[in-house]
């Protein structure tokens, strides 16, 4: 971590993970004991960056499994089961909110000042811009203090940035003649795993950049709880702060690089991310969120200078999060929320966005009820030994013969297979599920005639990449432990839709709408998320994946504010229970702990499945 080098890591330096192994190549290390690492691999010189103090210089082997590669970037077709909204869908979703931005430009003739009219320069100012419609105007105090020299330069032809900002205008930059049409803003999606960052042309409302790279936090623990531990560790909280405002530096220094535009005309950041995310954004101490009563700090956010929280854009542009709804709902949720628009809609509608977290809100514009399930890593590649992120040699896809029991895989990129992600990991539980490999309970059958499933080192285990046909030189495989894993994740997710439905007396018969959010939400195969018992098994027609909410939220408030406005409306609207403390949460959740389900017969067409 001191020197900076990325490499995988969940447990935040726990030792338990297993993800950071490195070899030493030459030279010798302290190493402390660990489950994740055994005696052989120690011999042969494997070591946890993690748990290991460098007594002396060494040359140390990163391995491909303990590398952190790049983000897969790539158009998905639409799914074989349910509605992907599409780029261009999103566009026209776009175009349809009002263009009328929060940061205006408005290019001012004032009249020069003569011995009749010697009001000061900001009067003359403030006098023009109450002409054209902005009122209540007030003025940053280094824009003030530079005005004389401004005014004078453009010869009383200048153009004035404003802020919106409810009932009052901000004067945040003043320019030398006529620059309306270079006006920009960044949007950003600060996420758990991932961070993505949008230039948005203000003028146009289109996107004309759009970059991302791994939250660099991950190496302090992988979820948000893991990190809230590492805050309370000394220095632990501005060490996590200066990750995230690296990594959304080093975002929109590559979008200005790729763009060509002069940073200066970037006057607004617009982001979104849950709650634990945005405090540590802020740098506020996130510990409260994980005791009872789980508290934030705040989940409404101020306006403030960017550069005040170390992101490097100019002292004029300034930054705003989405509201939160609770510790666990936040402003993502908020934000994708209302460009989904269910909170405009008549039809009950029921809002999943699945990660490291399973956030669901249930409504419609009348009401809106949600809740958080801590489904843990396990949807990330986490928690799985040979789960990884959805880089390049990712298992993204499964198939799995009935009668022979042999796979057919399809990695990231198509190149040899590193490991498994979040998609293939469901894809595999579920194939195997199908092909009587594992059972209800997950338990793999021994007896299965085929060499690829077998008992390892480490319990039961499918073999799904040979050796000789890996990346690794080792075999991957999927363990019973990697099933239960997955099991548990799934199972909170399901009894937090069940606990949402049975808190306003309704029925799953009666969701008119099922909208997956989030990008890992966004590759989900409907069956074989239904055949794990994940999501409920309702028709196809039903299901709508809308991808990343947070950024197209975050994207529509740079257009509109009154997409500002509903969003600290949806957020104060929101109920929130909290499940860790709902009695029958608990028995939804053990109900849950089969494939798919303890009551099977909820799940018809993965019963026809079965007796094919």
């Amino acid at each position: 971590m001191a020197a900076e080098v990325r490499i995988n890591a969940s447990c935040g330096g726990d030792g338990t993970c297993g993800k950071c192994r490195v070899i030493i190549d030459k030279g010798s290390a302290k190493r402390e004991p660990s489950p994740a690492l055994s005696q052989k691999e120690i011999a042969e010189g494997h070591a946890l960056a993690c748990r290991t103090l460098i007594t002396e210089d060494l040359e140390v082997r990163i391995p491909p499994e303990s590398r952190l590669g790049k983000i897969a970037d790539k158009e998905r077709p639409q799914p074989s089961c349910g509605h992907l909204v599409s780029s261009a869908e999103w566009e026209e979703r776009l175009a349809n909110f009002a263009a009328d931005s929060p940061f205006k430009k408005v290019c001012l003739s004032l009249p020069e000042p003569t011995l009749d009219d010697n009001i000061g320069d900001w009067q003359r100012l403030k006098r023009e811009l109450g002409k054209n419609g902005i009122k209540n105007s007030k003025i940053d105090l280094p824009v003030l203090k530079s005005l004389p020299e401004t005014l004078r330069k453009g010869n009383w032809q200048v153009t004035v940035t404003v802020l919106q900002q409810g009932n009052e205008c901000k004067v945040i930059k003043v320019e030398p003649s006529d620059t309306t049409k270079t006006h920009y803003a960044v949007a950003v999606d600060v996420g758990t795993t991932t961070v993505v960052a949008q230039l948005i042309d203000i003028v146009t409302g289109k996107t004309i950049g759009k970059r991302s790279n791994f939250n660099a936090q991950a190496s302090c623990g992988e979820d948000v709880i893991s990190r809230i531990i590492f805050s309370t560790k000394d220095k632990g909280l501005k060490k996590l702060q200066s990750l995230i405002v690296g990594t959304i530096n080093k975002l929109i220094a590559e979008l200005v690089e790729e763009s060509g535009i002069d940073p200066d005309h970037i006057c607004g950041i617009l982001a979104a991310g849950n709650t634990t995310m945005t405090q540590l954004l802020f740098g506020f101490d996130p510990r409260y969120i994980r005791e009872e009563p789980y508290i934030p700090t705040t989940t409404l956010f101020p306006w403030i200078k960017a550069s005040d929280i170390g992101v490097e854009v100019a002292n004029h542009t300034y930054l705003y999060c989405f509201p939160c709804v609770a510790s666990y709902i936040g402003g993502d949720i908020t934000s994708g929320v209302i460009v989904s628009r269910m909170a405009e809609s008549d039809r009950l509608t029921l809002f999943i966005d699945i990660g490291t977290n399973g956030e669901i809100v249930l409504g419609n514009k009348d009401w809106l009820v949600s809740c958080s399930c801590s489904a843990g890593p396990a949807f990330e590649g986490g928690g799985v030994k040979h789960g990884m992120q959805a880089t390049k040699g990712a298992i993204e896809q499964v198939r799995i013969d009935r009668d022979t029991w042999e796979p057919m895989i399809i990695t990231v990129g198509r190149v040899k297979p590193t490991g498994i992600c979040g998609t293939g990991i469901i894809d595999i539980i579920a194939e195997l599920f199908l092909s009587k490999v594992i059972n209800q309970k997950g338990k793999f059958d021994l007896e299965i005639d085929s060499p690829r499933v077998r008992k390892g080192e480490f319990g039961p285990e499918y073999v799904l990449v040979w050796a000789k046909d890996s990346a690794l030189d080792v075999d991957i495989v999927l363990s019973e432990a990697d099933v239960e894993n997955l099991i548990r994740a799934k199972a909170a997710v399901y009894a937090g839709i069940n606990i949402l439905i049975e808190s306003v007396s309704l029925n799953l018969s009666d969701i008119e709408e099922i909208i997956i959010a989030g990008a890992f939400g966004n590759y989900l195969e409907i069956e074989k998320v239904v055949t794990i018992g994940l999501l409920p098994e309702l028709p196809c027609e039903k299901f709508t994946f809308i991808g990343n909410g947070s950024i197209l939220g975050a994207h529509a408030a740079i257009q509109s504010q009154g997409v500002l406005k509903e969003a600290e409306t949806v957020a104060k609207k929101m109920t929130y229970l909290e499940l860790s403390t709902n009695t029958k949460f608990m028995d939804q959740y053990i109900s849950a702990l089969f494939l798919p389900h303890t009551n099977i017969e909820k799940f018809p067409k993965v019963i026809d499945q079965l007796e094919k």
